[in-house]
Order: C-alpha cells, then sequence, then structure tokens
C-alpha cells in the first residue's frame, strides 16, 4: 500500500483534563500516515488523484481553532475522523504528542482507522 507521511507538524490546540490546563493552547505534534493508492496520481501526474498533503497541514493546523478537548485520545480520533470524510485515504493513523511530564520527552496517544 502506498503512505503519505507527515511528521511532527506542530499546532496549539487547548488540551487538557483540568481547566487551567486548557486555559491556554499547548504545543502539541500530530503525525499522521495515510494509506492511499496512488496508481492514478503517477500515471497521470495529477494531484487530484492523490491526497493533497499540504492541504491536509492547513485543515489540521486550524482545526483547534475554538476547540477544547480534555483527552488526546479524543482529538486523534477526532482527527481521524476529520482526515477520512474531508481528504478520503484507505486508512488513517494519527499519534498526537504532548509535553506535560518534565521527565519524559512526550506522552503520546496513536490510533488508526479504516474507511468505512
Amino acid at each position: 500500500m502506498d503512505l503519505i507521511r507527515i511528521s511532527d507538524l506542530t499546532v496549539n490546540f487547548h488540551v487538557g483534563v483540568t481547566d487551567e490546563e486548557r486555559s491556554q493552547p499547548q504545543r502539541l505534534l500530530i503525525s499522521i500516515e495515510m494509506e492511499h493508492d496512488f496508481s492514478a496520481a503517477i500515471s497521470r501526474d495529477n494531484l487530484a488523484e492523490t491526497v493533497d498533503y499540504s492541504a491536509v497541514c492547513r485543515r489540521v493546523i486550524a482545526f483547534g481553532d475554538g476547540c477544547h478537548w480534555q483527552l488526546i485520545e479524543t482529538l486523534a480520533a477526532d482527527l481521524a475522523a476529520m482526515i477520512l470524510d474531508d481528504f478520503n485515504p484507505r486508512s488513517v493513523a494519527v499519534e498526537v504528542k504532548k509535553f506535560v511530564i518534565p521527565q519524559a520527552g512526550y506522552v503520546s496517544v496513536a490510533i488508526k482507522r479504516q474507511a468505512r
């Protein structure tokens, strides 16, 4: 299967269990893998036949505007659903990295969802 990978896209979203933690946007890193058949795009050299990764990045960066999540698990699931609905890959994997434990480099969650 063909893959598009976006690695460590920086976003600033309101996420956290406590009101205080959600009061200010936090820096998160989002990594995305999308499975898609590139055959038509390759044969026609046509962006319309693949997933526009630049558009995916713009949409993910804007996704947090006006939103708040308690769990990065929920954020990851919401991002995966949006990517599947808006960009139509065969599947999507989303990893969200959060920097909240001083003794750890980061904490992350990862999910994978299939197109229906």
